[in-house]
């Protein structure tokens, strides 16, 4: 998997794709990822189901390290998933034990296909329970606990906020820092582990790990933080984007709608996105970008991406039904070839009504919300401008039929080119 010249040039690819946005010493940390093989770790905290979209950057920006000849380690935190990283606004509920064992065990499944764990530079899964479950609260305050400094704690951006609202800050938030930082030491203990990733809006936890490790170890290690993916108003993307969060997990998030995502995306983030989220060479990218620009109606950005991107995380067959079902929508391609599951993704996407039974061709439309009444319904047909599951439709007064539904339950309205709704059938 890896290559020397990878080794060398990892670094440069990451600042070309714009991926580095704070790190301890990045010549120090050049020069040792040259020499050769590097043990490096992010970790990831259960603290939903699912991982989501902007997890991306991390997962990918490691399987980048790997494919340059180094060693990952992904740690899935069961021990602070068990805790939760202080929010700026409010304390975290706790979640029960077997919850968070639960999905410790999802989020494992859901990195595992993006790293390679074969070969020289295989990757490894661990988690932090291993090592934090059984020590005591005496061995932790003692050996772990007397390293740390107060006043530095509090200075973190999400403590200092919490301090200064009326919420507050419980010490188990408070105290989350430090697990992180022992993670660090632990990792570089068992594995030799010398580079940690994360976001940059984490940086006050990575540098806990590199703090303790100095005072602990006498040594220096690195670390690497990749900016945030906002959008034109500088909100995070992938967590709370208008729509709702754009999970990894196919039941959570369509592979329709992930890929639906990442095509509606604006031209402004075309050339970040493809340069973070994609492998692709920087002249394709270049080119991408070029005609984005110059050709923004063309979408040639967002295609690319957008099947790019849901291969990786859903791969070819899903993205295959993604595209599928994007371009029979509107009359380009056969219904009947998609998946019920790709199908209802799809028409919940576009908008989806659910009715008792069938009915006329007015009634649908009228139902589907194409219509704003049986007149104008009419009116549509009348002008040539109403599609039943792709079929233009001349009888606005016909009944529709029960051998018309896609997969016994749905049917697929349009109105004119691009308006699409659903229908589904049935109790």
């Amino acid at each position: 998997m890896g290559n020397n010249d990878g080794v060398t040039h990892v670094i440069d690819d990451l600042q070309w794709r714009d991926l580095i946005a704070l790190s301890t010493d990045i010549e120090a940390l050049t020069a040792e990822l040259a020499r050769g093989p590097m043990t490096l770790y992010c970790g990831f905290d259960p603290t939903a189901p699912s991982l989501h979209f902007g997890h991306l950057t991390q997962i990918l920006t490691v399987r980048r390290l790997q494919l340059a000849g180094h060693r990952p380690l992904a740690l899935v935190g069961g021990a602070t998933g068990l805790i939760g990283d202080p929010r700026e606004t409010a304390e975290r509920t706790l979640q029960p034990r077997e919850l968070v064992e639960s999905w410790v065990e999802r989020i494992r499944l859901q990195i595992e296909p993006l790293l390679d764990f074969t070969g020289e530079y295989a990757a490894r899964m661990v988690n932090n329970l291993d090592w934090t479950d059984g020590l005591s609260a005496l061995s932790f305050l003692r050996d772990i606990g007397k390293h740390f400094r107060v006043n530095k704690m509090l200075a973190k951006d999400a403590v200092s906020a919490r301090l200064n609202s009326d919420a507050g800050i419980s010490y188990t938030e408070f105290s989350y820092q430090i697990l992180q930082g022992m993670d660090y030491l632990e990792l570089f203990r068992r594995y030799g582990c010398r580079l940690q990733t994360g976001g940059s809006d984490q940086w006050g936890n990575l540098t806990a790990g590199t703090d303790l490790i100095h005072r602990i170890e006498g040594a220096s290690v690195h670390l690497l933080a990749t900016p945030l993916v906002v959008d034109s108003n500088g909100q995070k993307i992938g967590k709370s984007t208008g729509g709702g969060n754009v999970w990894l997990d196919p039941e959570m998030t369509s592979p329709y709608a992930f890929y639906q995502f990442l095509f509606n995306i604006e031209d402004a983030l075309v050339p970040t996105f493809l340069r973070r989220f994609t492998f692709l060479d920087r002249e394709e990218i270049t080119a991408l970008e070029k005609e984005t620009v110059e050709r923004p109606s063309a979408r040639a950005g967002q295609r690319r991406l957008a099947e790019e991107v849901t291969t990786l995380v859903h791969g070819e067959q899903e993205t295959r039904q993604a595209i599928g079902a994007s371009q029979a929508l509107f009359g380009r391609g056969d219904l009947s070839s998609l998946t019920p599951a790709t199908l209802r993704a799809a028409l919940s996407e576009a908008g989806l009504a659910q009715v008792p039974g069938l009915g006329t061709v007015a009634e649908l439309f009228r139902t589907a919300g194409l219509a704003s009444s049986l007149g104008d319904a009419r009116r549509t047909v009348g002008e040539g401008g109403a599609y039943l599951n792709n079929q233009r439709v001349s009888d606005a007064d016909a009944v529709v039929d029960a051998s018309e539904l896609l997969h016994g339950r749905w049917l697929v309205l349009r109105r004119g080119k691009r308006t699409v709704a659903g229908l589904e059938v049935g109790p």
